[in-house]
């Protein structure tokens, strides 16, 4: 009689499985056919239906690293990293604080705060796009990477914040008083108490943050030019008036998606304890 339940339970844990491997098989599908037409010449890449037993080619790629066109994507490669990579630890160094303040020590009328942060989202970055221009006008500030530094910061702090927060609620209160027992200040509290504990949460705010910033487009595309010039609005570089060149699309695609995917390999495990530390129990 027992035997029922248990039985019934484990065939709806398998069609909940299949159904999970379906739905993944699903979403890697067009990354796996964009992989393999980046290894495909233009012509095999072109054809309709696409042929699946085509001879592999590296052309694809040696076009997006210049050869034949002489236009290196290193400079909007290096834009991208450094864009990235330094709003990230700006956003990081801002909102671990001000979760601490909104988590473990709040601040008055705290709700009112983080509603004000998640105000600021509500905004369409198009409505935004002219101010921003003529201030960076003005200011001698077009074409600048510093000016991306700024705009990715203030645009993904209002995040990082509401998630830091809630990363911090789970840090236990008696380390903290055990550590103001101890004597430790401000600032030894979040460097040796708070980051360690939160350190999955962090990982994951700063994955957040950097792919948000890696896949910005629209303030790239319209505040920089040939300075400044990031991978996203390198790639729209492929669209030309003589036609869409699949393979190297596609093989530019796969190197600009490359360090965003070796982030997320590599902080993995991280990730996976930071999105489930401030999960709702």
């Amino acid at each position: 009689m027992n035997s029922a339940p248990p039985k019934r339970q484990r065939r709806t844990g398998s069609l909940l499985g299949l159904a999970a491997w379906l739905c993944g098989i699903a979403f890697f599908l067009p990354v796996a056919w964009m992989v393999l037409t980046s290894f495909h010449s233009e012509t095999d890449a072109a054809t309709n239906p696409p042929s699946l037993g085509a001879s592999l080619s590296l052309h694809g790629y040696r076009e997006f690293f210049g050869a034949g066109t002489g236009v290196s994507p290193w400079p909007p490669l290096i834009n991208s990293l450094t864009a990235s990579v330094v709003s990230t630890l700006l956003v990081l160094a801002l909102a671990v604080p001000a979760a601490y303040a909104l988590s473990i020590k709040p601040v008055r009328k705290w709700s009112d705060v983080l509603f004000f942060f998640l105000s600021t989202k509500m905004l369409p970055l198009v409505a935004g796009l002219l101010p921003i221009y003529l201030v960076a006008q003005n200011s001698g500030m077009l074409d600048s990477i510093w000016l991306l530094v700024i705009l990715y910061t203030s645009m993904n702090l209002p995040i990082a914040v509401w998630m830091m927060r809630s990363f911090l609620a789970e840090v236990p209160a008696e380390i903290m008083e055990a550590a103001q027992i101890d004597g430790a200040g401000l600032g030894t509290t979040l460097m040796r108490i708070v980051a360690p504990v939160a350190m999955p949460g962090i990982a994951a705010t700063a994955l957040i943050s950097f792919i948000f910033s890696w896949n910005e487009l629209l303030f790239a595309r319209v505040l920089t030019g040939i300075v400044a010039g990031t991978t996203p609005v390198f790639l729209t570089g492929f669209v030309t008036s003589q036609g869409l060149f699949l393979a190297k699309v596609c093989a530019a695609a796969v190197v600009i998606s490359l360090p965003v995917l070796i982030a997320g390999f590599a902080a993995q495990d991280k990730l996976v304890q930071g999105l489930s530390l401030g999960a709702v129990k």
